[in-house]
């Protein structure tokens, strides 16, 4: 590592958040969440851990706002309401538990579990999309998001998962995943303001990385316009595995 613990950036610093935001932008406008995915390889080299990860929500936010247009006519609240509720419940319970978990063997056996689903689909493995459970089973699974979310920063893979499973459309999978993930970050976003942790230094990275944002969003959200199905869970899937390898090599 080597950021400083003080406001003032060189040029590389600069350069770093810019590319990283410009980075997780695009990968929200494009598919939903996974801001944090792509941006936090280049922030975490310049910048301490509770400051990147403040950005991290900040940022994430902003950029699924901003593309929120491209989905206006697939939201349903109808179908949302069962994924929002139980995940933003789910948070307090997963911050609760992280003094009783090992979050990194959990990291661990999260990322096992995104790697071997996303081996298997992307090698070409087919399977009837899940249809039993209903609404139930779509909340107990944000339930869970919400937990990992609270507990370890997870809160979209397990969601995005099961949006596969379901085999849902690009657009119902979309709209579902943003409006979880938008609905979680903004409480996260609460509770890191209340423990104080929106700081100068925070506040100087996220004028920086707002431009990249703001800009990588636009462009991901014009391509996903453009995608088809079959691409969109392609990419969908891509993601997923890059998160598991991040998760299984983070604990080695």
């Amino acid at each position: 590592m080597v950021y400083r613990d003080h406001d003032d950036m060189d040029f590389i610093e600069i350069m770093a958040i810019l590319a990283g935001a410009l980075a997780g932008g695009f990968v929200s406008g494009l598919a939903g969440f996974g801001t944090g995915l792509t941006a936090l390889v280049l922030w975490l080299q310049v910048l301490p851990p509770v400051t990147a990860a403040t950005l991290v929500i900040l940022c994430s936010v902003i950029a699924q706002i901003q593309s929120l247009p491209v989905i206006r006519h697939e939201i349903d609240v109808k179908r949302l309401w069962p994924f929002v509720l139980p995940g933003l419940l789910g948070v307090p319970i997963g911050a609760a538990l992280l003094a009783h978990i090992d979050v990194g063997t959990l990291k661990f056996c999260v990322g096992l579990l995104l790697l071997a689903y996303t081996a298997q689909s992307l090698a070409g493995g087919t399977s009837r999309p899940v249809a039993w459970g209903g609404r139930a089973a779509d909340a107990i699974i944000a339930l869970g998001g919400g937990i990992l979310g609270g507990l370890a920063g997870l809160s979209g893979p397990l969601p995005t998962l099961w949006a596969n499973l379901r085999g849902w459309e690009k657009a119902r999978k979309r709209s579902v995943i943003q409006a979880f993930n938008l609905a979680v970050l903004l409480l996260a976003l609460a509770v890191h303001l209340a423990r104080g942790y929106l700081t100068g230094e925070t506040l100087t990275a996220f004028a920086i990385a707002l431009p990249g944002t703001v800009t990588g969003a636009w462009l991901g959200a014009r391509i996903y316009a453009q995608m088809s199905d079959a691409r969109f869970t392609r990419i969908i899937l891509i993601l997923l595995a890059l998160s598991g390898i991040g998760l299984v090599a983070g604990n080695f």
